[in-house]
């Protein structure tokens, strides 16, 4: 797949958005993590996702970090703004000015908390989608939302111009595959685990929470799957597999994204927005008992890993809250 066809990328980092320890946005520290994740083979990067806490960040926030991520990218990845709103007037609002500070593209998130039909969810599609001319990625993940995107659905989305892709967390292969034969949409894999059964039939590429600690056994992934070695992706899935265990089984990515990265030194702070709060002393210890089975990967060395159980209990309450609009 061509640059020009693919406006995405292939291997996209879920970017977490690392805070200090009082709860306000590190931005030296967010520079820092979107050109440590490129620097590792990232060719996009989705901020203001859920990784990104996207449900506590203020609108100022969201636009700004497309802008840090746009500046400190510099060409070498695509710009992606994720989260949006179960609000589509609201969410319109938020990709419009998106677009006008500069991203690539934008990924829509099935609304949450309202439970919209089917027909409630294309129309939010369909109108984000017309009110701007970036490429789209829509996000299908009813573990959070509440509601799937049904198979008849995303093949109706899919003859809008504008939509691009589909980011798929439900893990249903038979419909990956239905869809990658019946549409030209892109298939982004939305779960780390079955980065590479997406990959093997089909999908574009992936947008994982664990390549914030590395990307590079993804990209090894991704290039293998692209020159048919199997072999070669089958290595780095087998070896990023304790990292993936260790992020995501025990509290949310997020939070043991921020848990690890800082016991590597990469960020200042693990700190969270409430209701988010830091691994407990069992999770905490259940993470880093996972973290022992990580072998040598590339881009992720434990040798002198220091987790801090303090730095990261709780949560903060930031000096601005999220708003609506």
């Amino acid at each position: 797949m061509t640059n020009a066809e693919n406006p995405f990328g292939q291997v996209l980092v879920a970017l977490v958005t690392p805070f200090t320890a009082d709860g306000e946005v590190d931005w030296p520290g967010v520079e820092k993590q979107i050109d440590d994740v490129i620097s590792q083979g990232a060719d996009g990067i989705v901020v203001t996702g859920t990784t990104g806490e996207t449900s506590t960040l203020t609108d100022p926030e969201k636009i700004r970090l497309v802008e840090v991520g746009k500046s400190v990218a510099a060409g070498r990845a695509k710009i992606i703004t994720g989260g949006g709103s179960n609000e589509t007037a609201h969410a319109i609002e938020l990709y419009k000015e998106s677009e006008r500070v500069g991203a690539d593209g934008v990924m829509i998130v099935t609304p949450y908390y309202n439970k919209p039909t089917q027909a409630g969810i294309l129309t939010h599609f369909r109108l984000i989608a017309d009110a701007t001319d970036l490429p789209v990625i829509l996000y299908d993940i009813p573990g959070r939302t509440g509601v799937p995107i049904t198979y008849e659905t995303i093949l109706r989305a899919a003859t809008h111009p504008n939509i691009r892709a589909i980011k798929d967390a439900k893990g249903n292969f038979s419909e990956v595959s239905r869809v990658l034969n019946q549409s030209d949409l892109m298939y982004f894999s939305g779960d780390d685990a079955n980065a590479l059964p997406h990959l093997s039939i089909g999908a574009t590429g992936l947008i994982g929470v664990t390549a914030n600690i590395t990307a590079r056994p993804y990209r090894q992934m991704v290039d293998a799957v692209n020159a048919g070695d199997l072999a070669t992706a089958t290595a780095a899935h087998k070896g990023v597999e304790p990292l993936v265990r260790a992020v995501m089984t025990h509290v949310p990515g997020t939070v043991s994204a921020k848990y690890i990265l800082h016991g590597l030194g990469r960020i200042q702070s693990p700190r969270v927005r409430l209701p988010l709060v830091g691994p407990e002393e069992s999770e905490a210890a259940r993470i880093e008992d996972d973290l022992a089975f990580v072998g040598d990967i590339d881009g992720a060395d434990f040798t002198n890993f220091r987790p801090d159980r303090n730095a990261a209990a709780g949560g903060a309450l930031p000096k601005v809250h999220g708003t609506t609009r």
